[in-house]
């Protein structure tokens, strides 16, 4: 066996650990997303859970990637996570003692995501180190079926064990499969030396020459912008989804939902790798967006399992389409030598639309459509009439609301002459957002 099959033995020893973690992570991700809206009864409490669940990784993205072009990154990722573990251990201890508080499930989530952010960082570029360039597409693919795993195959799985027992369960598998990935590190680690990086840049530095390439070109800094306001956009029903759901069904509906939803972004990558995008990109990425906000919309029509399936996995499939063409619409536009500095920015901008979403959708679901929308409310006898009426049908308006503006979105989108002007319309073929 030669060095770059040891290589790429090492690095499946370290996806098979990631795909593990990633398992055990969706699990108790849904476990506490159904245990906290059936405890509280609000939508409101479910996003304050995601919102600390998600913005300390992103906020601490930037600072993470310096950290792994400066340390040893598989110690790094032995670190980030073993120490994620304690978030679920500390929720399991307070369960063990009686009925769990709300701020406790917040404290522990949030200490899951803060040393979470060291992990990604430096998990890329570890498989850069590890892996030959021919190799790499190979891994990528790889490496984006570990991620959606929590997506795929964690909701179906927790949504039937909660039948049959409590979230204690889904907590107490999460922290057995931080033990595996840490191993499976340790043991690529121990046959691996650290890379020794040759220049160092400081933080302000990397971060002042991210921002000159992404304001340097106003088409590319339009675009992310409008990311932003997607990423606001998809951000609702990703909060949502649950609430609508569980307001009719059980759990194991709402896991079955999930995944069969979350497949849909499954078949459309793979239809991308096999018919890659090789023109049109501006348009395909209007049309999807466009096609996401209309499936959005049929998602919060009624209480439907059929139709909320059907819509959340078309919904679902729009997105690498998306993604695949901003990809390929950012990176043709950026200097190479400044992509990886850029794309750290790029990512914490974008995503600034799920922080924003995740902090005001609960409390618009809640305390204005939900009252809208029950026996009596203000709506129930016009739109009730064609949307029903009960506790879960403001949030669908909500949803439906969301989706009309997406779609109004993606028409704006196009119609801007700086992000058509990004559209060099070249012969590179993108096959993975």
């Amino acid at each position: 066996m030669n060095n770059s099959e040891k290589s790429f033995g090492k690095f499946m020893l370290l996806w098979s650990g990631e795909f593990i973690s990633a398992v055990g992570g969706g699990l108790t991700a849904f476990g506490l997303g159904v245990y906290v809206f059936e405890q509280t009864g609000k939508a409101s409490a479910l996003a304050l859970v995601t919102l600390l669940a998600f913005m300390p990784s992103l906020l601490l993205s930037a600072p993470a990637g310096v950290l792994a072009d400066r340390y040893d990154r598989r110690l790094l990722m032995a670190l980030g996570d073993s120490l994620s573990a304690l978030g679920p251990i500390f929720i399991l201890v307070c369960m063990l003692q009686g009925e769990v508080r709300l701020w406790q499930i917040c404290l522990g989530v949030t200490i899951s995501s803060v040393f979470s952010a060291l992990l990604e960082p430096a998990y890329k570029a570890t498989v850069t180190d590890l892996l030959t360039e021919e190799q790499y597409v190979k891994a990528s693919g790889l490496v984006q079926v570990a991620g959606s795993a929590k997506y795929l195959i964690s909701p179906i799985i927790a949504g039937f064990l909660l039948i049959v027992s409590d979230i204690k369960l889904l907590l107490v598998i999460d922290i057995c499969t931080f033990l595996v990935t840490v191993t499976t590190i340790l043991m690529v680690r121990s046959g691996l030396a650290a890379k020794k990086q040759e220049q160092v840049h400081s933080f302000v530095r990397e971060f002042r020459e991210g921002w000159g390439a992404v304001s340097g070109n106003r088409g590319v800094l339009v675009l992310i912008l409008m990311g932003t306001l997607i990423t606001f956009f998809l951000g609702f029903v990703q909060t949502l989804f649950t609430p609508v759901i569980l307001a009719f069904a059980d759990s194991s509906v709402l896991g079955t939902v999930e995944t069969i939803a979350a497949s849909g972004m499954l078949v459309t990558s793979v239809l991308i790798g096999i018919l890659p995008i090789k023109k049109g990109y501006v348009k395909i990425l209007s049309c999807s967006l466009f096609g996401a906000g209309v499936f959005m919309a049929a998602f919060g029509l009624g209480e439907n399992i059929i139709l909320i399936a059907v819509s959340g996995f078309f919904f679902f499939a729009m997105l690498p389409l998306a993604n695949t063409s901003l990809d390929f619409l950012i990176r043709t536009n950026i200097n190479n030598e400044l992509q990886g500095r850029a794309w750290r920015l790029i990512g914490v901008i974008s995503q600034f639309g799920y922080i924003i979403a995740y902090g005001i959708s609960g409390v618009l679901a809640d305390y204005v459509f939900t009252p809208l929308l029950l026996e009596g409310g203000l709506l129930a006898g016009s739109v009730g009439r064609v949307l029903g009426t009960g506790s879960g049908r403001g949030t669908g308006l909500l949803i439906i609301c969301a989706g009309v503006l997406l779609c109004v979105t993606a028409v704006i989108l196009y119609q801007l002459k700086s992000v058509k002007s990004l559209d060099k319309g070249g012969e590179l073929c993108i096959s993975e957002s």
